[in-house]
């Protein structure tokens, strides 16, 4: 039996689909108050059977804060994906994610240890590995530095990361992937998936940072993978293609019928709309489309290879154009 924490969200949602695509019933911990909606509204991308197959999940109510509902959750379990985490580059969310990235994860690991489970999977993040200088390719190995451009999100998912580690120290099985920039239907007003609803309203403005990006489908296609082979304490970097701002803007435009982005945004334009953003999320208490944060990282040029899981699983990705054309349908399915 599999327990999946994290399955109302984005990566989680698509996990549970392709768990149950490959026969599996798992269970799924959410929190009282959360929807099932983003969940089942992804499983209806993929199948017109999907009231039929999101009814098969075996949703626990639960939290990974909560020790006592994660005992009640384990009955019967012998696998976990832990997908569950805050994303955020808002500094007000910083306690956030340090209790649900770093102490969320510590108990997940902790009960999986008590409990004495086969394998345990965790959805960590580029974000977690480590820079290199001169643009070079960043690998598995390439080491953690201590820096003013750690955003805190990523500086939890680290913390976590080492949480993670410590349970292999104390035996527990584990694997553990870091997705890049992850493209697919989502919900189109936050997260990743908000790039396409950005893009469909139009920008003529683009950063000069390059990143790694990768289908949503493909981290769940590799999650599983991951847990049905031998493979064991090791982690994977899952990122497709690196592109730079421009070309991901402009893919993007062109398969929504729009005009390209022309024009550079330059960091001294970049400092004051991150600023202007927060003025405006202070007086209308709403989210900033940017932050100091995102802006940090707009100017950053990151290279990840693939190269490990390519080699140990045989992996194929989805390529970055169908994945954006695909994207680009469903969105346009429902706007």
């Amino acid at each position: 039996m599999i327990l999946v924490t994290g399955g109302t969200g984005f990566v989680g949602a698509h996990l549970l689909y392709e768990l149950l695509k490959n026969g599996e019933k798992p269970k799924a911990l959410k929190r009282k108050n959360s929807s099932l909606q983003l969940a089942e509204k992804i499983f209806s991308y993929y199948t017109n059977d999907y009231k039929q197959l999101f009814s098969q999940i075996e949703w626990i109510t639960g939290d990974i804060n909560d020790i006592i509902s994660l005992d009640e959750a384990m009955h019967g379990i012998n696998k976990i994906y832990h997908c569950a985490a805050v994303v955020s580059f808002e500094p007000k969310d910083k306690k956030n994610m340090l209790k649900t990235n770093i102490n969320g994860t510590a108990n997940l690991v902790n009960i999986a240890l008590k409990y004495k489970i086969d394998k345990f999977c965790y959805v960590s993040s580029i974000a977690a590995i480590g820079r290199t200088e001169n643009e070079g390719l960043i690998t598995e190995e390439t080491a953690w530095k201590s820096s003013d451009r750690n955003s805190n999100y990523a500086k939890t998912k680290y913390a976590a990361e080492k949480e993670v580690w410590r349970g292999v120290e104390e035996g527990l099985n584990t694997v553990i992937v870091n997705p890049s920039v992850i493209l697919g239907p989502g919900d189109w007003k936050q997260g990743s998936s908000k790039i396409f609803e950005t893009m469909w309203k139009g920008t003529k403005f683009y950063t000069n940072g390059v990143n790694g990006y990768i289908d949503v489908r493909d981290v769940a296609k590799a999650m599983v993978e991951l847990m049905k082979s031998s493979i064991v304490n090791q982690r994977f970097i899952l990122s497709s293609e690196n592109l730079s701002y421009q070309e991901l803007f402009t893919k993007i435009m062109r398969a929504f019928g729009k005009k390209p982005p022309n024009i550079k945004a330059n960091l001294w334009m970049l400092e004051i709309a991150w600023r202007v953003e927060k003025l405006k999320s202070l007086l209308f208490n709403s989210k900033p489309l940017i932050t100091k944060e995102t802006v940090n990282t707009s100017q950053n040029k990151y290279f990840y290879s693939s190269d490990k899981i390519k080699q140990q699983l045989d992996f194929n990705f989805i390529p970055i154009d169908q994945s954006i054309i695909e994207t680009c349908l469903l969105f346009e399915r429902e706007n």
